[in-house]
């Protein structure tokens, strides 16, 4: 639900995205705000310091023409009003790690749910410990932090549930299908385009704090990557050729997690996952590899069961299900 009360910078920016290419009244925005037309001129000079651009019409008011392309923090809150949402959210210029951070303010004490987001990280990271790239360079990398009280147990299929709804996300917004590699992988054509990472925190019998970290490449050019990992990667911006409204992008992907998760702490998200599941895995029916510990188990991947696993029919004709790995495409002749 969309809070009434926030900071003048977000509900000018809130009613002039509502305007589109009409005006707004400096008379409404001050009684909006309870403030003086001074107060609300000096409110646009801040934004237009921070890359925001205005035109002003006499009689009519002001009208919004140009928006940072940086991650800017009331501009994801404006647009997440629009849509009737309040998402708490912190954005910093440089963090270690956006999971760490999250990790670091629900121990304490910081309200949840929330989101912390980084224009760069200095120690991102993704499952098995590996460094993520995470330069300044049009990227999204966010954390979620919740505390939802509930048996391990059900916790089992949550990354999962949350990448096929970051799929349909990305795919509603750029028009392009990405697949999900079990268990937390988004890719185009192979190449990977964003990792999750869940963590969690658990007393005796049950989940205390949780944090989603997600790391997308968005408007990132494939000469921003390190050479090792050119050639795998990939961003939004490059697979679709057009880049896009980060700021726009970045609240449409927080209020679809924070719903997500929403979902699955009342259950229902179980009606819809299976089908969601099987329209983004791209491993099913495939001949894979996976490396669990010192032992590799080849085979055909059959799809996932209700629990999260991996379903793997061996060689052998032999059924096997794996909860954590290393899985590898294998290439077909």
């Amino acid at each position: 639900m969309k809070n009434t009360r926030a900071a003048p910078d977000v509900l000018i920016l809130e009613a002039l995205l509502a305007a589109g290419a009409g005006h707004v009244s400096g008379t409404a925005l001050a009684h909006q705000l309870g403030v003086s037309r001074v107060a609300v001129w000096q409110q646009l000079e801040k934004l237009r310091e921070q890359g925001f651009a205005f035109t002003a019409v006499h009689a009519r008011g002001y009208r919004l023409t140009a928006c940072p392309a940086p991650l800017h923090a009331a501009l994801i809150a404006a647009h997440l009003r629009s849509h009737g949402r309040d998402c708490p959210l912190t954005l910093l210029d440089e963090v270690d790690s956006t999971n760490d951070e999250a990790a670091r303010q629900l121990a304490a004490g910081r309200p949840a749910p929330f989101a912390v987001l980084a224009r760069r990280q200095t120690r991102g990271r993704g499952r098995l410990g590996r460094a993520w790239h995470s330069a300044d360079n049009g990227n999204v990398y966010v954390s979620f932090a919740f505390r939802p009280r509930l048996a391990p147990a059900r916790m089992q299929t949550f990354t999962l549930w949350m990448g096929v709804n970051v799929c349909e996300l990305v795919a509603n917004f750029t028009g392009a299908r990405p697949g999900l590699k079990w268990p937390n992988d988004l890719l185009f054509d192979g190449r990977k385009a964003g990792g999750m990472l869940t963590e969690a925190r658990m007393d005796a019998d049950e989940i205390r704090d949780l944090v989603f970290g997600l790391g997308l490449n968005v408007n990132s050019s494939s000469t921003a990557w390190p050479p090792e990992l050119a050639g795998r990667a990939i961003s939004l911006a490059e697979h679709t050729c057009v880049p896009l409204d980060l700021n726009r992008f970045a609240a449409a992907l927080l209020g679809r997690v924070f719903l997500a998760y929403d979902r699955f702490v009342a259950g229902t998200f179980a009606e819809s996952f299976a089908d969601l599941w099987n329209a983004y895995d791209v491993l099913r029916g495939q001949p894979v590899t996976v490396l669990q510990g010192e032992q590799r188990v080849s085979g055909t991947a059959l799809g996932t069961d209700d629990e999260g696993a991996l379903i793997l029919r061996t060689a052998k004709g032999r059924t096997a299900r794996f909860r954590s790995g290393e899985v590898t495409l294998e290439k077909t002749r």
